[in-house]
């Protein structure tokens, strides 16, 4: 294919980055790559410990996915070795442990989720355990050899942890060689990263070259805030937007999202064109209501479409700015075996508005769970299947079931 110019790739490229180091030589290796026709290999290392992606997540993989339309090729690594070490990065303690097993499972769940942003045809899934594993205790040390302790303890994190006596394990130190390794392994152009890998993808630009190989160019894109505005998105933090999310949830979160942050969310997790984002920044800023659902709805549709974003738009609209009860919401007959009970925590899960029974006795005990439009309190309470629907059961703003008498005792 004809590269597009020099110029227009690193507009492009230049979008949401934080930091590029170094941008000129960036520039130099697109110009080498026009003249060569020859595509650029781009670097992303997942770790297959977090498996479930958020849009927080997607920040980095949009700008892969700028490479692969740009014209590079685009490689997945996914570190189902380096994942039994655990990412250190930004860590006050030593990271658990896991099996190659199930980094591996991981590792394909996450390949699953993300290729809903990159182009799959053109995306390379590699597992560095195909390299890593097969590294004798002399390469191990050669490799170690070529990183000293000062330099390793420069690294924020590992320095914070030594000055207030925390423990660092050995095989910490080792995390960062590794995914400096898997850089030499593919002779990577380029590599990105959240600007919390900051340190090991500098570390792997200095491992290529005591390897003889050109440096790569390292690319580091902001960590998205959550819904929440201040803490970073995280699953555990409840101020994440799942990518695998029903647009209902998608999009009422995305009308969460603080007025301050509207802009930055169009930026990095949207493929809103960059000539448009300074008219998107002065209408969110005049007009933050309006901006915010036009978010919503781009979010909800690039993840699932254009009638799924409308049909969310108006479930908002009805549930949210009218607090009325949808129409449409689904029904669910509860599941008895023996008697005719069913506790609420399990009637939740099974309706689907809850993935586990602990997140139904938190939404519970904070006050975002009710039947018929009266709270719930009591975290223990049992349903009887036969004489207490049929009701609507609703859990937190956009979640609803309507719940029907069980059946035959069954769903």
């Amino acid at each position: 294919m004809a590269f597009p110019p020099v110029d227009e790739q690193m507009t492009v490229l230049r979008r949401g980055a934080e930091e590029i180091v170094p941008e000129e030589d960036l520039a130099e290796k697109i110009r080498v790559s026009r003249e060569t026709e020859t595509p650029l290999t781009v670097k992303l290392g997942c770790d297959p410990s977090r498996p479930d992606l958020h849009l927080g997540h997607t920040v980095v993989l949009r700008k892969l996915r700028q490479f692969q339309d740009l014209g590079h090729r685009a490689v997945l690594i996914v570190g189902d070795f380096t994942g039994m070490i655990g990412d250190p990065s930004g860590r006050s303690e030593t990271r658990p442990q896991l099996t190659l097993e199930e980094t591996r499972e991981h590792g394909q769940t996450y390949y699953e989720q993300a290729t809903r942003v990159l182009d799959p045809d053109k995306t390379d899934i590699l597992y560095n355990s195909e390299w890593l594993d097969e590294m004798t205790f002399s390469d191990v040390i050669e490799l170690a050899a070529q990183q000293t302790v000062a330099q390793m303890l420069e690294r924020d994190d590992f320095n914070k942890r030594y000055e207030a006596g925390r423990p660092i394990s050995i095989h910490e130190f080792l995390y960062p060689l590794a995914q400096a390794q898997d850089s030499v392994h593919i002779e990577a152009d380029v590599e990105l990263g959240g600007t919390d890998q900051r340190f090991n993808l500098l570390l792997a630009r200095r491992i290529q070259e005591a390897n003889d190989l050109e440096a790569q160019i390292c690319m580091m894109l902001p960590l998205l805030e959550g819904t929440d505005g201040s803490e970073k998105m995280s699953k555990s933090l409840d101020n994440a937007i799942g990518i695998n999310e029903a647009p209902e949830d998608m999009y009422g979160k995305a009308m969460s999202v603080p007025d301050d942050l509207i802009y930055r969310y169009v930026e990095l997790v949207t493929d809103i064109p960059t000539d448009q984002l300074p008219k998107i920044k002065q209408f969110a800023e005049a007009n933050p209501r309006d901006a915010k659902a036009q978010l919503a709805q781009r979010i909800v549709e690039i993840y699932h479409d254009e009638e799924a974003a409308d049909r969310a738009e108006e479930h908002f609209e009805q549930t949210v700015v009218e607090g009325g009860i949808p129409n449409d919401i689904p029904e669910h007959a509860p599941e008895t075996e023996d008697g005719e009970e069913v506790g609420l925590l399990n009637l939740m899960r099974h309706a689907g508005l809850t993935e586990s029974n602990s997140e139904g006795r938190r939404l519970i005990e904070q006050g975002a769970v009710t039947i018929d439009e009266e709270a719930v309190t009591d975290t223990g309470r049992y349903i009887d299947a036969a004489e207490d629907p049929p009701f609507v059961l609703q859990v937190g703003k956009r979640r609803f079931a309507r719940i029907v008498p069980a059946e035959n005792g069954e769903d």
